[in-house]
């Protein structure tokens, strides 16, 4: 499965089963989380076989069997937002690849299990991806059209359909979808407005965008 397919399949999964992540698995998401972190001056961390991010109510009603997840943190700096945002889609997209299913989390958690088992560098947590194999698959969140989120001036190439498509696939808080992209030329600018999440909102919308245009399309302006 490509990263473009995954966008397509991923969907938000709250539910998951007992079953372990294989060796194989387990390495290849820390090395993308490495890979993340040494890229983008990044502090996430993947945790397995830990319960510690929810408490007992949330663990039986809403997170039930979440036990393996990627602490979305760094050091305080301009632009963490957006760069966690933009890594942690990256990684969701990858684990989907893998045949996981995941959610991301940004408020529904224990802050305090997270800073027991966060990287020693991880100044501000945001948040956390939750990775498993689902007890469903989920289902497709409710999008905007195309034209709602994005304009073109002159006639919009095939390459900047295809990346607004794959920007309404991505998770945002509460389902906004707060983006407005604009294109002329190889010039494409983006800016999104969902309050506190507005920058993690951001950098998913941008890796999305970029994965579904074609990085070697465009520029951002």
């Amino acid at each position: 499965m490509t990263i473009q397919e995954a966008m397509r399949t991923r969907h938000t999964v709250r539910r998951y089963t007992n079953r372990k992540l294989p060796g194989e698995v387990l390495k290849q998401l820390h090395e993308r989380v490495r890979k993340n972190n040494a890229e983008h001056g990044l502090a996430m961390s993947l945790v397995t076989e830990n319960s510690d991010a929810f408490g007992p109510a949330l663990r039986l009603f809403l997170a039930k069997g979440v036990r393996n997840y990627v602490i979305l943190a760094g050091k305080e700096g301009p632009g963490l937002d957006e760069r966690l945002g933009y890594c942690g889609a990256d990684v969701m997209l990858f684990a989907q690849t893998l045949g996981l299913n995941s959610w991301w989390v940004g408020g529904t958690y224990r802050r305090r299990g997270l800073q027991k088992n966060a990287a020693p560098e991880a100044e501000k947590i945001l948040g956390l991806l939750a990775v498993g194999y689902g007890a469903t698959q989920g289902v497709p969140h409710k999008s905007k059209r195309p034209e709602d989120v994005a304009s073109y001036r002159g006639e919009a190439p095939e390459w900047f359909s295809r990346g607004v498509e794959a920007v309404l696939l991505a998770p945002t808080a509460l389902n906004r979808q707060a983006f407005a992209l604009q294109g002329e030329g190889r010039r494409v600018s983006m800016r999104c407005d969902s309050g506190v999440f507005s920058g993690v909102d951001l950098g998913i919308g941008k890796y999305h965008f970029e994965m579904g245009a074609g990085r070697e399309n465009f520029d951002w302006a």
